[in-house]
């Protein structure tokens, strides 16, 4: 999981110790609380969401950048000739 990746070190520990606590309730059958608990993790990975739209659209940028640059050399070497 992408998202897992871009957590800080305390959302990662929480989101660890939220899915501890959603296991023990789903093994306990009590799947009301673990909905509940599910929504917490919901709300936690938000931000690393966030921060992965944001990297992806880095290197949008950057890739277009590379593209633009790459258009204008070959303009260049075009009027050079």
């Amino acid at each position: 999981m992408q998202v897992r990746g871009l957590l800080t070190r305390e959302e990662l520990d929480r989101y660890n110790d939220l899915m501890e606590v959603g296991s023990y309730l789903e093994s306990q059958g009590q799947y009301d609380l673990s909905y509940i608990v599910q929504k917490e993790v919901d709300i936690l990975i938000l931000p690393a969401i966030e921060r992965l739209k944001q990297k992806s659209r880095d290197r949008d940028r950057m890739t277009a950048e590379f593209l633009e640059s790459l258009r204008k050399l070959e303009e260049e070497e075009d009027n050079e000739e």
